[in-house]
């Protein structure tokens, strides 16, 4: 049965306009960029078949670059391209909240920046946002990069970068390429050593966000700083 067929309840559509686009599945929003589907099928059929080709994630199906999406069944080079554009859109429309100097009062915001900045890794990188006395946006940067589980963080670096901003509070990220966002007992060892270092310089460390395949972990959330 094709999609116009369908009650208006359930149609990708009419749920996103009726519901908001967070009340539709990976397979719905992936199919209203398809538009139609394969032959014999329907957009959202196709859609299912897209996600389960790349074992039901989203993640690794996006990853690929437009020039391989081009080449996924049911999309080819107009929709690719339209993907890649919708992606990056988000990225910027993230990154533009961060930059209107305006204080950052919302911390999952500042988690979901970093989730677009370093979830498509695949090795694991440690990045800084920097804020002001305000907890408005600075400059954010990527300072290290390591192998597929493990990143050296030198808690010196971190400082001079902070003062060279001339920042009063900070937020880390870092990324597991594994997929599992849960904080290791590393992860909070050197978060502690990092709180501790900025402290001497009176910077504030305001949180740490572990990006793994699902919702970023705050380690400020679970009260680890």
């Amino acid at each position: 049965m094709h999609i116009r067929h369908w009650p208006k309840t359930e149609r990708p559509r009419e749920k996103l306009l009726a519901h908001g686009a967070r009340a539709l599945s990976d397979a719905e929003l992936l199919a209203i960029f398809l538009g139609s589907g394969l032959r014999g099928s329907d957009a959202v059929r196709t859609a299912r078949d897209l996600l389960k080709a790349h074992g039901a994630s989203l993640r690794r199906l996006l990853d690929h670059s437009p020039c391989a999406l081009a080449r996924q069944p049911g999309l080819g080079p107009a929709r690719a391209c339209m993907l890649a554009a919708a992606l990056e859109l988000g990225q910027r429309h993230l990154a533009s909240q961060l930059k209107r100097g305006t204080p950052l009062t919302d911390p999952e915001s500042a988690g979901r920046y970093f989730v677009q900045r370093l979830r498509p890794e695949p090795h694991e990188v440690f990045a800084v946002l920097f804020l002001d006395t305000r907890h408005r946006a600075l400059a954010f940067e990527e300072l290290f990069r390591g192998s597929i589980d493990a990143v050296d963080v030198h808690p010196r670096e971190v400082v001079r970068r902070a003062l060279a901003h001339n920042a009063a509070a900070v937020i880390l990220g870092h990324n597991h390429p594994s997929g599992s966002a849960e904080p290791s007992t590393a992860d909070r060892a050197v978060t502690s050593r990092l709180r501790d270092a900025l402290a001497l310089v009176e910077i504030r460390l305001l949180d740490h966000f572990v990006i793994g395949d699902g919702v970023p972990v705050s380690l400020a959330a679970r009260g680890w700083l």
